[in-house]
């Protein structure tokens, strides 16, 4: 079977809170980490969120 084109990853708050959100990317086109600014209601402010594995 073909590998699949979209892949789920855990974007990690970097304030430390434990907070996280999962999202999709592209594995084709985003060869690299993906880091995105979002707000952390535990925080509460906007951080910025980097990419890790699901565990």
């Amino acid at each position: 079977m073909a590998k699949a084109t979209t892949i789920k990853i855990k974007l990690l708050s970097t304030a430390d809170t434990g907070f996280f959100d999962v999202t999709t990317r592209s594995s084709r086109t985003m060869t690299d980490r993906m880091t995105k600014t979002k707000y952390d209601p535990v925080a509460r402010k906007h951080v910025e969120f980097k990419e890790t594995k699901i565990k």
